[in-house]
């Protein structure tokens, strides 16, 4: 799983870079995240079909297990007041169910920085949930259908963009915890 998360951190990287390089445009004109996304799902995609990740999905606000069933979570982290909740997340790497034993890579949110707190936080929440390890401390799974409660990403990625600042926050997630953060500037085109 970690070695997941390191190769999975790597090509995130390179798109996102890709994406800084070659869709500056998107940024300057200060599209919605939908765009970006989009453009982003784009440059993960054609980074993907050559590694050991080529038979997976780059999709966007998806939120359908195999069967047609809602994605599912437990929406608190830690106590007893556990909420089960139906997600959709802004991008997601996974296998759309084709992979049962490994179907959920890469879960990513993106804010712009003018967006209230209580939002950030949610997305961040999200992303601890989506990838811890278990759901309740159980991982049921029978080797033919996915679990009922979405867990077990490999990597979760936080993408804020300041326009003001010319800034990308981009932090990651691990085993349900925040791990590291990153800040990348948003070069502007030529003229």
């Amino acid at each position: 799983m970690k070695k997941d998360f390191e190769n999975l951190k790597k090509i995130f990287e390179q798109a996102n870079e890709q994406l800084l390089n070659l869709d500056i445009d998107l940024f300057e004109s200060q599209v919605s995240e939908q765009t970006i996304c989009g453009a982003l799902a784009i440059r993960l995609h054609d980074i993907l079909k050559d590694t050991q990740y080529s038979k997976y999905y780059v999709d966007i606000e998806y939120n359908r297990n195999r069967g047609g069933k809602f994605k599912k979570m437990s929406k608190s982290i830690q106590g007893p007041g556990e909420e089960i909740i139906r997600i959709k997340t802004d991008l997601i790497v996974h296998s759309r169910g084709e992979c049962v034993e490994r179907d959920n890579l890469l879960a990513l949110e993106m804010k712009k920085s003018y967006r209230p707190k209580k939002e950030k936080d949610a997305d961040r929440s999200r992303l601890k949930c989506l990838t811890k390890d278990s759901f309740n401390h159980e991982w049921s799974f029978d080797g033919t259908e996915s679990p009922e409660h979405v867990c077990r990403y490999a990597i979760g990625i936080y993408y804020e963009i300041d326009f003001d600042k010319n800034t990308i926050s981009i932090e990651y997630y691990r085993k349900g915890k925040y791990h590291t953060k990153d800040k990348k500037l948003i070069k502007k085109g030529t003229d």
